[in-house]
């Protein structure tokens, strides 16, 4: 039969189809694609030939025809799409085995640690951003480092349960304190910590001229109890300096039985521990080989680092101001 003697699909609409469409033409938020079709399938339940329709509208006479056929096949679930298959994947999962394997491997020569376009050279078919695809996925960050310390003491378990039974259980009217230093802390003076801006907003940041003013260590004993810190500063770390700080702290402790929780630096326990013997309130426990992080003044350390030292401004004071003259002074 010539198209032209064949009859268009018949569209008979029920009620609920017919609001069902009314309401994709009012909405201002349907697709114009979605929009379209519904106006094809109204018309089309008016009773609305084929090229009517078309010339109303101002589409083909072949997607009339195309929509129309569908709604009547499979009313209005016809009218959507169906989905599509889309490219091809470039890659599948034994792309990820590979790159996960390229980082078993040692870095190209130069290179210290692997980043996701030597892995994607390495590889020679994979792109770079595949690769970092590939990395976030396993929550890989090549550039992070991570550091850990392994006891090697024989000792270590007897050494640890005394200093664990001293912070969880400490001696009855005991001052338990925990001693160490920190050396070399530079003392610089910064040109600028900030720039401001004529709209009164400032950036910060430092400027790359600096003064230096030396280096200082400091010794501190944290509390266990109340977590108070006494710290000195001294110009150098020798067995003297560590003697003088351990005076003025259990000084201001005569009567009481001190225990100080120590690392295993040699300024801290030398062979004949003259000291001890004129201290006999005083006793040291010493933490194992390779684990002075059991050592809770640590964790003070770290904080002021973090707190104070990093990014800070620091001065010489000047004669009179009320400083002692190892410290150097933040600048307010």
């Amino acid at each position: 039969m010539s198209p032209a003697l064949m009859r268009a699909t018949t569209i008979q609409l029920t009620e609920s189809e017919r609001e069902a469409l009314r309401s994709w033409t009012r909405n201002g938020k349907t697709e114009q694609r979605m929009y379209m079709r519904a106006q094809v399938i109204l018309l089309a339940g008016e009773g609305k030939a084929t090229k009517e329709i078309a010339e109303s509208l101002s589409i083909r006479k072949a997607t009339v025809s195309k929509w129309r056929t569908r709604f009547a096949a499979q009313r209005i679930d016809g009218l959507i799409d169906q989905p599509r298959p889309g490219k091809p994947a470039s890659y599948d999962k034994d792309t990820e085995k590979r790159v996960l394997a390229v980082l078993d491997k040692e870095p190209p020569r130069g290179y210290a640690t692997w980043n996701g376009r030597l892995v994607a050279e390495e590889l020679g078919d994979v792109s770079k951003d595949h690769v970092w695809r590939i990395l976030r996925q396993h929550k890989i960050q090549l550039q992070r480092r991570h550091s850990w310390c392994i006891s090697t003491d024989p000792q270590f378990a007897a050494k640890a349960s005394d200093i664990e039974g001293i912070y969880l259980d400490p001696p009855e009217n005991a001052l338990v304190i925990s001693v160490d230093e920190k050396p070399q802390i530079q003392a610089l003076e910064r040109a600028q910590g900030y720039l401001k801006f004529p709209n009164g907003r400032a950036l910060f940041g430092q400027s790359h001229g600096y003064k230096r003013h030396g280096t200082t260590t400091l010794f501190a004993a944290l509390d266990i109890a109340t977590g108070q810190v006494k710290a000195g500063h001294y110009n150098r770390r020798r067995r003297l300096e560590f003697l003088h700080f351990m005076n003025s702290v259990i000084k201001d402790h005569p009567d009481k039985e001190i225990d100080v929780i120590l690392d295993n630096l040699n300024t801290h326990k030398p062979k004949r521990d003259l000291w001890l013997k004129r201290h006999p309130n005083v006793h040291f426990h010493f933490t194992p080989t390779g684990a002075s992080w059991l050592n809770q003044v640590e964790v003070w350390f770290s904080i002021l680092s973090r707190a104070a030292l990093k990014r800070g401004k620091f001065y010489v004071p000047a004669a009179g101001s009320g400083c002692d003259h190892h410290f150097y002074c933040r600048s307010q």
